[in-house]
């Protein structure tokens, strides 16, 4: 081994503003170190190499001003006292809030009622949506039954068939159930939300069944020795340890059922018993350039509701969707 050689000692380089420490290091005056490689390449220690990230940035500011866009632009039709489709732009030349009062002053158009209904249908719609993904899931993790793993595939398998194949053979039924049962037959709220039930297992069991999985078994023995019933587990226990879970499983029920409109647009026919996403969409077949500044105001404040549940259980979407997908 080549011992280091003192400055100026014969086998010292000599050069100015370097002191050699070895044949392969030398220490440099500014602080950093230089290393030689046995193919004679020089790398230097203790500084961030410089590597083009310019192109990383512009593509990021790309992608916000793209995204952004369709905000602004809804932003400010809504904002524009013409309120028109022809007059609407990007950038705001005025502000006013005739599109807002206008929109809720409006007789043919009940504004407040679709959102009154949309609040129904979405609330209650992920309520049930959400119990009955939990009481699928824990039968499926915690309990022993023939049939539950052709159950779980059969689920799995249901996927792949996309929903539009059921909307004809809905629409007759629930055709023929409102000539026996007005009440939850065609253009009733309570039949659409009847017909969103029916999709509540699928997705959301595998991802609620995948955080059951998490929660150690021998809690559930615990209580079983102490006399606990099945039903008194699951609603005692069980439910309050997986709270992370059933609030992301809420939350993506809830944007779904808001903003749902194809099979809204099927079953509700009458003014007053659309949905926020039917009754806008109403606004453009009456007159598209002419409504389409309460369109746009409409729609604003249609986002309001998503917006606060996504900000009020942010932390617990997070956490759900991250430990209920890796098990």
């Amino acid at each position: 081994m080549t011992q280091p050689t003192a400055a100026g000692a014969p086998g010292a380089s000599g050069a100015p503003g370097a002191v050699p420490t070895d044949d392969t290091v030398s220490v440099r005056t500014d602080g950093t170190v230089s290393v030689r490689t046995d193919d004679s390449a020089s790398r230097t220690v203790g500084q961030r190499p410089r590597t083009g990230v310019w192109w990383r940035h512009a593509l990021a500011v790309l992608a916000l001003v793209w995204a952004l866009f369709p905000v602004a632009f809804i932003l400010s039709a809504a904002l524009n006292p013409t309120g028109t489709l022809n007059s609407a732009s990007p950038i705001p030349t005025d502000f006013s809030l005739k599109n807002f009062t206008d929109l809720f002053a409006s007789t043919t158009f009940p504004y407040w009622t679709w959102f009154k209904n949309s609040l129904i249908v979405a609330g209650l719609g992920t309520l049930f949506q959400v119990f009955i993904g939990a009481a699928a899931a824990f039968a499926f993790s915690r309990l022993r039954w023939k049939g539950r793993r052709p159950g779980l595939m059969a689920l799995l398998l249901s996927q792949m068939f996309p929903a539009l194949l059921a909307f004809p053979a809905l629409y007759l039924m629930f055709l023929r159930i409102g000539e026996v049962i007005p009440e939850i037959g065609l253009n009733t709220l309570w039949g659409l939300l009847l017909v969103y039930l029916g999709g509540a297992m699928g997705a959301n069991v595998w991802l609620l069944k995948g955080y059951f999985d998490t929660i150690p078994r021998e809690l559930d023995e615990a209580a079983r020795m102490d006399g606990a019933s099945h039903a008194r587990i699951f609603f005692t226990m069980t439910l309050r340890l997986v709270a992370p879970i059933l609030a992301t499983v809420g939350i993506l029920a809830f944007v779904a059922l808001w903003g749902e409109f194809m099979l809204a647009s099927i079953f509700l026919l009458d003014q007053d018993q659309r949905t926020l996403g039917v009754g806008l969409y109403s606004l453009n077949l009456a007159d598209r350039n002419k409504y389409f500044g309460m369109f746009c105001a409409g729609a604003l404040l249609a986002s309001l509701p998503t917006v606060a549940v996504y900000l009020s259980l942010q932390k617990q979407l997070i956490g759900g969707l991250t430990q209920g997908s890796v098990k």
